[in-house]
């Protein structure tokens, strides 16, 4: 037995991740680059591992949450541009700007604050300007009545010294959500970003990369592409709701069963009672549970792939286990593998059983869980 796959661990199809990469850049435009969103250990897939991936497939750009996350890229070999889309305190601006990281800027505040260190250290800082189209989130405020003031913010801040502005972007809210209220929502974002651009070049300011589109947006709203998409979901093998790019899902998280144990009609299973066996049931405990990342939200609603067969879970997922009921299944083994969610069983049932989203489930899968890389 392998020792990573000892208890609960896992798969990630390297593999996988370059076909989707190649599927979503047979999408995109001459001259159109390809930044790929590895934030949040590339959404639990691990990103040093997806990050040379996608410096050796011919990526662009990756984009990170935060410093920390940037310095893991650079420590491991990564030379690729990294754009950190969240905050960073002004007085790492000389970290920033000597590890040749690209700083999302929110807002004139910001934008002074590292002026003022990257002058002070004779440097210059590259930065990415980001605006506030509907995403009521980061960026310069620009809707509405606040047009001018902030396209007035976003010149000043292109104009500060020692300040490089490479790009502008925004977030979409809801390009991934259907409907004709949401394509409205969609549509009139775009148009508001392209409409600041526009004047704030009127005004002498030029961004070399303009980008807005996210998974949703590489879908449903191919004229969204501009210089640059990034795509975050979509290259790990979900939200290609439409089914045309052919995606492949990066992960596959398996277990083993520990145990089989036999309970009679009546038994009550696992903390609170909340299932009673209703007749004589062949029950195994599996070596996963909400430690591991597997929602305790999801107890009693779900099933598991095991020996040609479908197991549902019984009672309530425990911090370091679960069980499911194999009754039925009689090639389910003590140490036999079960698939929570891969092939067999869809990442999004069971983040429809979570009341959550696929995003979550995938950065849930806990540290403790150890990946193993395929390269098919």
């Amino acid at each position: 037995m392998d020792d990573l796959r000892k208890r609960t661990w896992a798969e990630i199809s390297l593999g996988a991740l370059r076909h989707n990469y190649e599927a979503i850049r047979a999408r995109l435009g001459e001259g159109c680059r390809f930044l790929g969103v590895v934030k949040a250990d590339a959404y639990g897939h691990g990103a040093v591992p997806v990050s040379r991936m996608l410096q050796d497939a011919g990526a662009d750009y990756l984009a990170v949450s935060c410093l920390d996350e940037a310095m893991e890229l650079r420590q491991n070999g990564i030379y690729l541009p990294i754009l950190i889309l969240g905050h960073t305190p002004a007085e790492f601006t000389e970290t920033l700007i000597r590890n040749d990281l690209t700083q999302a800027v929110t807002c004139l505040a910001k934008a002074e604050e590292y002026s003022h260190e990257a002058s002070r250290l004779g440097l210059t800082l590259r930065v990415h300007i980001k605006l506030d189209t509907g995403m009521s989130r980061l960026g310069f405020l620009c809707a509405g009545s606040r047009f001018d003031e902030g396209v007035e913010n976003v010149v000043h801040s292109c104009t500060l010294p020692a300040l490089e502005t490479e790009g502008v972007f925004t977030h979409f809210a809801v390009s991934d959500e259907p409907g004709e209220d949401n394509e409205a929502y969609t549509r009139a974002q775009f148009a508001l970003f392209l409409r600041v651009i526009a004047t704030a070049e009127e005004r002498g300011v030029h961004f070399a990369i303009r980008h807005c589109a996210n998974s949703g947006a590489v879908v449903h709203y191919p004229e969204m592409q501009l210089d640059m998409v990034r795509p975050g979901l979509l290259l790990y093998g979900y939200g290609d709701d439409t089914g045309t790019l052919g995606l492949q899902p990066g992960m596959r998280l398996v277990t083993r069963i520990t145990t089989i144990k036999h309970y009679d009609a009546l038994t009550d299973v696992s903390y609170g009672r909340r299932f009673t066996t209703e007749h004589t049931t062949r029950m195994a405990v599996l070596g996963i549970g909400y430690a591991d990342g597997l929602p305790r939200l999801c107890s009693n609603k779900c099933s598991f792939a095991v020996a040609g067969g479908f197991a549902p879970q019984r009672g309530s997922i425990c911090m370091d286990m679960c069980m499911a009921d194999v009754s039925d299944i009689p090639g389910a083994t003590v140490d036999g593998e079960v698939e929570i969610f891969g092939a067999q069983c869809s990442l999004e049932t069971l983040s429809a059983a979570a009341q959550t989203i696929p995003y979550e489930l995938l950065c849930a899968v806990s540290k403790r869980v150890p990946r193993v890389y395929l390269a098919k």
